[in-house]
């Protein structure tokens, strides 16, 4: 029988959904436009099915530590990350991945569906958004609304905007940062 609790936010509650975030931008009214296409796991997958999709395209990476504090890192999509060296230069030691299961317990989503809007899901603020601030200059800035076969374009501001609304106002680093 499977575990009826293992799509369940650590506070109990359903993550939200795609609809419901979108919803949620236009009750912010935050302009943003939404495209279907086929699920994508990785970077390259995305590349291959956004076709000419303008603006940044980035991947978000969820961390952790040894002590379980959670970042949530976005940049561009193709830039190379020293942990090592985020890691020192956030404060945070050593950072690995975090698992699928406390991804879908902080963030309410799967692997291939790590996005920022994901902190609609995270209630407790138990992770901090880091963006590399490159991205910022960037518009429009394109990230999966909580479901990896869409993409969500929306104006930095905007997001900016969005995430200060969410109680998860980023973290700005300047990658990449000097080796550790």
């Amino acid at each position: 029988m499977p575990d009826s609790t293992a799509h369940l936010l650590v506070d109990g509650r359903l993550p939200m959904t795609a609809d419901s975030l979108l919803e949620r931008l236009a009750g912010h009214g935050i302009s943003i436009t939404t495209v279907s296409h086929d699920p994508v796991f990785t970077v390259e997958e995305a590349k291959l099915v956004r076709g000419s999709l303008p603006g940044c395209h980035t991947k978000n990476l969820f961390l952790r530590n040894k002590k379980k504090r959670m970042w949530l890192l976005v940049c561009e999509q193709d830039r190379e990350v020293d942990l090592l060296a985020l890691g020192k230069h956030l404060g945070a030691g050593r950072l690995s991945f975090g698992s699928p299961t406390r991804l879908m317990q902080y963030l309410g989503v799967i692997p291939g569906a790590v996005n920022p809007f994901a902190v609609v899901n995270d209630g407790g603020g138990a992770v901090t958004v880091v963006l590399d601030r490159a991205i910022l200059d960037q518009d429009p800035l394109n990230f999966h609304p909580l479901d990896n076969a869409m993409t969500t374009s929306i104006a930095p501001d905007k997001f900016l905007r969005f995430l200060a609304l969410e109680g998860h106002s980023p973290v700005l680093v300047e990658l990449p940062l000097p080796a550790a």
